[in-house]
């Protein structure tokens, strides 16, 4: 019951300390709100409002054809460009895509020629202009099988594909990328708070105070992990429902107390992870350069930001000691797939599995440290 009580009051004591903090109490509240809100909204992975012009040399009904099947929000509306202008629009980066329709496009299409179309691109816009070239070659061929087969070709395919995406049927990329992000901030913030928290007691004498009482190191790790996994599975609640929820219109599927409590295992395992390196850090900006190597390869290669499968074999295997590649498993089957506990608990046992050997460590570290 002591033990009990010792660990809530530290509970107390580490958010009145968080509290008084304004720089981190900011930062908490950017971590979870702008910085989730602005990458997801301005996020542009495909094609997106592309600005395109049309030198229309043919003036056919094809020609038309062609210039109408460029739609938003892919592509701007098509404007007509004179041929004497083609250069200078590119020149001038005024287009990211011109397209020269020949004289005689259609009559030579009909005769069965070959005709050339010609599409100009503007490469300095890389983001879009090598997806964007793809794009339109495939609208235009649907375009050109749709005229030969009202009449000018009776031949039609033996199968057609069709698709229909049952979720983000736009494709939207920002709707995952707000997941990530507050994913990625999760993990930041659990390792920065705990490990900031420990130091700021070492630099102010705090923690020599705590030793002289009569509480064991592992009553003060468990407390800040404690407040820690309060402070941020309360944050990341309120953004899935007001940034991603009801800002972004992320139509969030999955059970969000599943996912909270998902989230307050991770944080068992990354707040570990802050405090052992706190441990091996003797001032706050060492600490910073201790955790950037450790937090920056848990973002890039937990299969966020890049799958898993498309890397080594090797480095597959060794991402399965991250706890964070089981938590963007379990975020986006949770969140997006609405999957239920009979589905994700290999991963929630993986991540307290990680957490127990990252804790005991830690601990071992923690008391060899207090002891020094």
């Amino acid at each position: 019951m002591n033990k009990t009580a010792h660990v809530f009051w530290l509970v107390l004591k580490e958010l009145t300390s968080l509290r008084h903090d304004r720089v981190l109490l900011l930062f908490l509240v950017y971590a979870f709100s702008v910085a989730i809100y602005m990458p997801a909204a301005g996020s542009v992975i495909g094609v997106h409002h592309a600005s395109v012009a049309i030198v229309d040399e043919d003036r056919s009904y094809l020609s038309r054809q062609v210039s109408a099947a460029l739609l938003p929000p892919e592509f701007q509306h098509p404007v007509l460009l004179p041929y004497d202008q083609l250069d200078a629009a590119m020149d001038t980066g005024r287009y990211t895509f011109i397209i020269d329709v020949p004289p005689h496009f259609q009559t030579d299409l009909n005769a069965g020629r070959g005709p050339t179309l010609q599409i100009n691109v503007d490469a300095t816009a890389m983001s879009q202009a090598f997806m964007g070239a793809g794009y339109i070659a495939r609208i235009f061929e649907k375009e050109l099988e749709n005229y030969r087969s009202r009449g000018h070709d009776t031949l039609t395919p033996p199968i057609k594909l069709v698709t229909h995406s049952l979720f983000n049927p736009n494709l939207n990329g920002g709707w995952f990328l707000a997941v990530i992000q507050i994913v990625n901030n999760i993990t930041i913030m659990a390792i920065v708070l705990t490990g900031t928290a420990l130091l700021r007691e070492r630099e102010h004498g705090t923690l020599d105070h705590l030793l002289v009482m009569p509480l064991t190191p592992f009553e003060i790790m468990l407390s800040k992990i404690g407040s820690n996994a309060l402070v941020v599975v309360g944050c990341t609640g309120l953004s899935l429902e007001g940034v991603v929820r009801y800002a972004l219109g992320v139509p969030l599927t999955g059970s969000m107390t599943l996912f909270l409590c998902a989230t307050a295992t991770y944080l068992f395992a990354a707040n570990s992870l802050g405090i052992f390196l706190a441990t091996l850090a003797r001032s706050t900006p060492q600490f910073g350069l201790l955790a950037i190597p450790v937090i920056i390869p848990m973002l890039l290669l937990s299969g966020g930001s890049t799958p898993l499968e498309s890397m080594p074999v090797w480095l597959q295997w060794a991402m399965q000691l991250s706890p964070s590649t089981h938590f963007v498993s379990l975020s986006s089957a949770i969140l997006f797939r609405d999957a239920g506990l009979d589905l994700v608990w290999p991963d929630l046992l993986a991540l307290a599995a990680i957490g127990s050997i990252f804790f005991g460590f830690t601990l071992l570290r923690f008391r060899s440290s207090l002891a020094s």
